[in-house]
């Protein structure tokens, strides 16, 4: 009896210990750095070994990096580095210059990521993203593709054309960009600074609607709204889209490139949830886009448009999976 207690003891003071050790690596695992990045200071996560192969996690709007809080330890443990920036106008990412236009358009987005990956030295990464992620991860893929070794996409092909968002959609598509038509006017825009909180909340109800996340799900990522750019950026992306203003010239080359809707040629897995319910594209619709060894996969459950969070294990095997193709 007496050597059974002590195996009993061993095997609880073994279970007691990994949990403190797992909870150290979670915590670990939220640590945000700061670098300086092209005409940021980024704040981001990095988890795993330095000379890991890599991966960078882009979260969108209404969000943050708290999307990717159960991803990272998963792809950490299996061997890889995981970077997970702010996006210029969220968390602890600030700009360098009070002169420098909060530019929300999505070639601006891309080229602070590739400017994050130059100042972290990373030559390659596998790239995964959603929402506003995966536009950006998009675009890396398509026209820096020596930089993606391979890419996860939500939602799919993402790259946009303010000229081709000129014409009209049904009305029914049209309901679905509510918010945007709202931050064109300058009620939008004061509405939103005013109620970021509440307008977030509300869109993460409207586009996961059977996922049931708590107040405190929700506050975790809340905080990073209150980045004092945060408007800002959000108002000019969407008023970019629909050519309302202009953006920066420095970007026009990438522009047109992108206007042109390129393919993407780097190994792709796309997902997407069961249960999105954000307006998004049809897998059929953009299978072509993706020339290189494809697959889509639609993850179940109730699983709408925060995948990452929604379903954290279908997104980090699809960042496993791809690395091997």
């Amino acid at each position: 009896m007496n050597l059974d207690r002590r195996e009993f003891l061993g095997t609880t003071l073994s279970t007691i210990v990994a949990a403190k050790v797992a909870m150290t690596e979670a915590h670990r695992a939220i640590e945000i750095k700061q670098i300086e990045a092209g005409v940021l200071n980024v704040g981001y996560v990095d988890a795993g070994r330095a000379t890991a192969p890599a991966v960078v996690l882009l979260h969108g709007w209404p969000y943050d990096i708290y999307s990717f809080e159960e991803v990272v330890p998963l792809l950490a443990q299996q061997g890889y580095r995981v970077i997970v920036p702010y996006l210029r106008g969220y968390g602890s990412t600030r700009f360098l210059s009070d002169q420098t236009p909060r530019n929300g358009q999505q070639a601006a987005l891309a080229v602070d990521v590739v400017a994050l990956m130059d100042a972290l030295k990373l030559q390659q990464a596998i790239v995964a993203g959603f929402d506003w992620g995966a536009r950006t991860a998009n675009i890396i893929a398509a026209l820096w593709p020596e930089r993606c070794k391979a890419h996860v996409s939500v939602s799919g092909y993402l790259i946009g054309n303010p000229a081709a968002n000129q014409t009209p959609l049904p009305p029914s598509a049209e309901l679905q960009w509510w918010y945007q038509f709202y931050f064109a006017t300058e009620r939008g825009r004061a509405g939103y600074d005013k109620y970021r909180r509440e307008f977030a909340k509300l869109i993460w109800r409207l586009a996961s609607p059977k996922w049931a996340f708590s107040d405190a799900k929700f506050d975790q990522s809340a905080a990073s709204f209150d980045n004092p750019d945060h408007v800002a950026i959000v108002i000019h992306n969407y008023r970019w889209r629909l050519g309302l203003v202009s953006g920066e010239a420095k970007f026009d080359e990438l522009e047109q490139r992108l206007a042109s809707a390129p393919a993407i040629a780097v190994p792709t897995i796309t997902l997407e949830g069961d249960a999105n319910a954000a307006p998004h594209p049809l897998p059929a619709a953009y299978a072509t886009k993706f020339t290189g060894r494809y697959q889509h996969r639609v993850i179940s459950g109730g699983v709408g448009h925060n995948l990452p969070q929604e379903a954290p294990q279908a997104f980090a095997q699809a960042v496993i999976d791809v690395d091997s193709y």
